[in-house]
């Protein structure tokens, strides 16, 4: 392969400006009233956010996930718990999300801890998902080594035979929800000459939230 050199690969932001007075002073409110730009302006679905685990050793990792709710309670997403994922947020129940919206020149880091969804929750979500999402749940052993794709699709099958004619099927317990409850948002605007304004909110010990710049 070879060498690659992207030093000149860059883009010049100069959509927005982020002042420290004009954030909304509740966190969860200032996500929201992004988000509904975001739904207005992406070209893509504003839901798409990364999501950053870290097993017991520390080690990351990190994925792409689709948002299904949120609300002053936390950001829910659904996987299966015995993927990497589900793993490691079961054992390290810490994690970060990261939303990227090319349009606005923004993002926001939202980290904290991470607890499962109530399985009635989890059985309310599943249900709203099409019959085919809801077998490939059923079907699929998440992250684990398969022998072939052939192995995945004569399961799906055998799992469609058995639901014929069904519109929904049982949730599998292996499969649900998680919630991110925050401590910390940094909401980013991109800026010229690399002078982004950062402006994070972090829980203090009494519950309430203190509001601060950082240096880009």
């Amino acid at each position: 392969m070879k060498n690659i050199d992207l030093s000149d690969v860059g883009k010049q932001f100069a959509k927005g400006v982020l002042q420290k007075k004009d954030v909304l002073k509740n966190p969860f409110s200032q996500f929201e009233k992004w988000y509904e730009e975001a739904t207005k302006h992406e070209h893509r679905e504003a839901n798409i956010v990364t999501l950053a685990t870290a097993n017991l050793t520390g080690r990351p990792s990190a994925r792409t996930v689709l948002l299904k709710a949120f609300s002053e309670n936390g950001f829910v997403f659904y996987t299966n718990y015995e993927s990497q994922k589900g793993k490691e947020l079961l054992e390290n129940p810490q994690a970060a999300l990261l939303f990227y919206w090319y349009d606005l020149e923004r993002q926001i880091r939202i980290e904290g801890k991470v607890e499962k969804v109530s399985k009635a929750v989890s059985d309310a979500y599943f249900r709203k998902r099409p019959i085919g999402s809801q077998i490939g749940a059923a079907a699929s052993p998440q992250s684990s080594v398969i022998a072939s794709r052939k192995v995945l699709e004569d399961k799906v099958s055998a799992l469609k035979e058995l639901h014929e004619g069904k519109t929904a099927i049982e949730r599998p317990e292996h499969w649900g929800g998680f919630r991110l409850i925050p401590d910390r948002f940094e909401f980013w605007q991109g800026r010229v000459s690399r002078l982004h304004d950062r402006i994070v909110f972090c829980l203090n010990d009494e519950g309430k939230w203190n509001i601060e710049r950082l240096a880009p």
